[in-house]
């Protein structure tokens, strides 16, 4: 391969192998550098006005201005066997809460109608964004009251305790799912190559890399603030990309030792083919998840930033680290043979058995009948889709009805009753206390009885020096039906402007149920946006990647047929129950709102793994000159192992995550799971064959408008001949010289 037709892969790859010291402790030095210094200064989490969107935001926007942010409240309920059992309980819980310093504006208790329960309310002391970080002396004042009075239970729930709960679950779900997701990789790695160091290398570079990110994800959270799960995802994405792209480049250097090359030769392949897949790849998927920023909701751009950080890492770590790593370990690289692991293993290498050859006859003899029985189980996992209903899942749904804190709030719900959370108008006027803006707001409560869509209690708070005006106003209905749904759309759009639209400069209706409102509507108008973006993105890269315009095509329509099955999937087993009590889930009903743009872009980033990495192989060897049917067999079967071991790791890991508590991480878990396993098997070794056995050589067309595009070598020139015999314990080299 001369020096004028070296890709990028095949440079990075050389650099680093001549610089092997560099490459590896440069590597482990920004590693270790990123991550401390971003653990010092910690993530930014978006505030509340951040993470939302509409007039809800806007609204949460000039109360956070004025400083008028709502302390975080808290409430406690006590009940006993006996009426007015639980009054001693409470004088002792009001002095242990005044104790703490936290509590503060501790109200006397009310009584329940049945006098069984009294409820306790008070607020946290300080800023309430932190107040579930200082909660634990109150929490720990509860317990022992709790103890300290035999036949006294008490519940309790607020902002403060509900932060102090979400942080727990969310760090110690991620803790979980590291310390299982690893060693499930490792083990699946071991299968796939039959040695441990092999099976540790790939997963080494896959931590670092996400070890790396978290560091710079916390410098970037500093410009753009971030969500508290986005860690979560990135971890996610970072282990299943950055392992299995260090798969597929291990996996062609070892194969192309096996198959009787020298190591210099076999390096230079793997940096050539796999390589080269790997920067198409992780360039493809970085581009798919900046579709996000097209959304127009904070959360979404910070899942983007994320995303794009770790992929990029991983990638970075794949074409340099990695070429070094083999270097410098040589042959020493099948150290800790697993004997049945690795004897099964040297037996498959291009063999032309094993279940990818079988599964080939068949589907290249009667590729019509494979792409239509394919094509309707896809549709099939589709189906279900249809009826997909989406919603910001509340409490009880997102933690389940059994948690300790969904158990509190329908005990204290249901002994104390209330109406849901009130709508929000925040007016921000020159003169909040001038006599036409007072009489406005007279007339504003004349209409909003009037209309018999509220409640009658409406609450006036005006803060004259701040110049706003707060009002709350009742909904009818439960808060997310279409009765109160259709009295948030009168008072946004015709009361507010018709009275306060007048004597005010700005005036916005916020609230919970206006912000879900806003919320949803936004992930409406944002999806056709971002799934038009990146069917352009992945449309035009695969065109110029392999200069066919039917493979750009089916790229396109592969990748929407998996993410219907991931929404089929995740309707079906979280809207309607199929199969959830099996799987040890709790179905919510509806999937969460933000999930389904979420798994588009995750899914038509992820799923180029696979195919980049199969058609490449499938190019390379027509370009050797096989027919394009044989060319079909050659690649599926010489990319099943390293896309069966790829496929399986990203599956352990999805799995994983559908174990945690959080119901949308159970979500997310499930809808990825499936569709890579579906993605990997029926789409990648049954569907893609049997299309582009069809298309035949037409699968290479190009129109000649296009033959400007530039063509790019999928390494089936220049491979030196195998060499009489395989040379084995060679030493440690470089490639590229």
């Amino acid at each position: 391969m001369s020096a004028t037709r070296r890709g990028l892969a095949v440079r990075l790859g050389g650099w680093s192998t001549r610089h092997r010291k560099t490459a590896i402790f440069g590597w482990l030095l920004f590693v270790v550098v990123v991550a401390v210094i971003g653990g010092m200064s910690g993530i930014n989490e978006m505030t509340n006005s951040e993470g939302g969107t509409g007039d809800s935001a806007r609204a949460e926007k000039i109360l956070e201005d004025a400083g008028l942010k709502d302390p975080a409240g808290e409430m406690v309920m006590l009940r006993s066997a006996e009426p007015d059992g639980w009054r001693d309980a409470a004088g002792d819980l009001t002095a242990r809460l005044e104790k703490t310093g936290e509590a503060v504006r501790v109200q006397p208790p009310v009584r329940s109608e049945s006098g069984r329960e009294g409820l306790i309310s008070f607020e946290m002391k300080g800023d309430a964004d932190t107040a579930g970080e200082r909660i634990e002396p109150v929490l720990d004042a509860v317990k022992q009251t709790e103890a300290a009075h035999e036949g006294v239970q008490a519940y309790e729930v607020g902002d403060a305790s509900f932060a102090h709960s979400l942080d727990g679950i969310l760090s110690g779900d991620l803790k979980t799912a590291e310390l299982t997701a690893v060693p499930l990789a490792l083990g699946i790695l071991l299968v796939v190559f039959g040695a441990l160091v092999a099976a540790l290398l790939p997963v080494f570079l896959g931590v670092t890399a996400c070890i790396g990110t978290f560091g710079l994800l916390a410098f970037a959270s500093h410009k753009l603030p971030m969500f508290s799960s986005t860690q979560s995802v990135m971890f996610l994405v970072g282990l299943a990309v950055g392992v299995d792209y260090c798969l597929f480049y291990l996996r062609r250097e070892r194969d192309e030792r096996a198959a009787g090359r020298d190591a210099e030769t076999a390096l230079r392949i793997a940096a050539a083919t796999s390589g080269r897949a790997v920067l198409v790849s992780g360039i493809t998927v970085m581009l798919a998840m900046s579709g996000m920023f097209l959304s127009g909701l904070l959360l979404f751009k910070g899942f983007a930033v994320a995303t794009i950080l770790v992929v990029f890492t991983a990638m970075l770590g794949s074409v340099t680290v990695l070429p070094a790593m083999l270097s410098w370990l040589g042959d020493r690289i099948d150290a800790g043979r697993v004997p049945l692991l690795n004897r099964r293993r040297k037996k498959g290498v291009h063999a032309s058995g094993g279940i990818s050859g079988r599964l080939m006859k068949p589907v290249l003899a009667k590729p019509g009948l494979f792409a239509v029985l394919a094509g309707a189980l896809l549709l099939v996992l589709c189906a279900p889709a249809l009826g997909m209903k989406t919603e910001q899942l509340g409490m009880e749904k997102q933690f389940g009805k059994d948690s300790k804190l969904t158990v509190a709030f329908k005990e204290i719900t249901e002994s104390f009753p209330g109406g849901p959370a009130p709508a929000e108008v925040i007016v921000r006027a020159d003169d909040v206390a001038s006599p036409r803006f007072q009489g406005a707001v007279a007339d504003l409560k004349k209409k909003l009885a009037a209309s018999g869509e509220f409640g009658k209690t409406v609450k006036v708070e005006l803060h004259k020096g701040e110049g706003v005006a707060r009002i709350e106003v009742p909904l009818a209905g439960n808060g997310s039906d279409d009765t109160s749904k259709h009295a948030l759309s009168t008072l946004k759009d015709d009361i507010v402007p018709q009275v306060l639209g007048p004597v005010s400069d700005k005036a916005y209706v916020g609230g919970e149920t206006a912000a879900n409102v806003d919320f949803n509507d936004q992930l409406a108008d944002g999806f056709l946006p971002v799934l038009l973006f990146i069917a352009a993105v992945t449309f035009l890269l695969m065109l110029v990647c392999f200069r066919s315009l039917p493979i750009a095509i089916v790229s396109i329509l592969l990748n929407l047929l998996s993410v219907g099955a991931a929404y089929g999937t995740m309707t079906a087993v979280f809207q309607h129950g199929w199969g959830a009590e099996t799987l040890g889930m709790e179905p919510a009903g509806a999937v969460e709102s933000w999930m389904p743009l979420f798994v588009l872009v995750i899914l038509f980033g992820l799923s180029m793994d696979y195919h980049v990495f199969v058609v490449s192989r499938i190019r390379e060897a027509h370009e050797r000159g096989l027919a394009t049917r044989e060319a079909i067999r050659d690649g599926i079967r010489s990319t099943a192992g390293s896309i069966t071991g790829a496929a399986a790791i990203m599956v352990a890991v999805f799995a994983v995550f559908a174990l945690l508590r959080m119901q949308d991480m159970q979500q997310m878990g499930v809808g990825l799971a499936v569709a890579v396993l579906v993605d990997a098997t029926l789409v990648r070794m049954v569907l893609l064959p049997s299309v582009m056995a069809l298309l035949g050589e037409r699968n290479w067309y190009l129109p000649r408008a296009l033959s400007w595009l530039p063509r790019l070598d999928h390494g089936g020139h220049g491979e030196e001949p195998l060499p009489p015999a395989a040379q084995s314990h060679q030493p440690p080299v470089s490639i590229g010289r």
